[in-house]
């Protein structure tokens, strides 16, 4: 079933040797830290499909999770890049450009 998950993800897992060293975001699944935030939602889906079918044994349930949580971290963190990186154009009062504010500044 491994096998499955890996072909079906974004790319095959690397031995722990061959993987990028930890980051805070990622822990012991450095390879995660170069997935682009679609690839990464995708082999989280994926994990969360496996697990809700409950036809994955429990050792490698355990496994998945763990990689599923680093996924969701790297996700929520490209997420919030994407947010601070969102502007909104001000206005003057008759009705042309004068710059931009964050988008969540009222």
């Amino acid at each position: 079933m491994a096998r499955r998950l890996a072909s079906a993800g974004p790319a095959p897992h690397k031995g722990a040797s061959e993987t990028a060293p930890p980051t805070p975001d990622t822990g012991k699944f450095g390879d995660i830290a170069d997935l682009p935030f679609e690839k990464a939602l995708a082999e989280l889906e994926l994990i969360v499909g496996r697990l809700e079918r409950g036809d994955v044994p429990l050792e490698e349930s355990i496994a998945i999770y763990e990689r599923g949580e680093a996924l969701k971290t790297r996700c929520e963190g490209l997420l919030k890049q994407a947010e601070t990186r969102i502007e909104r154009i001000t206005l003057s009062a008759d009705g042309r450009p004068t710059g931009t504010r964050p988008l969540d500044d009222n």
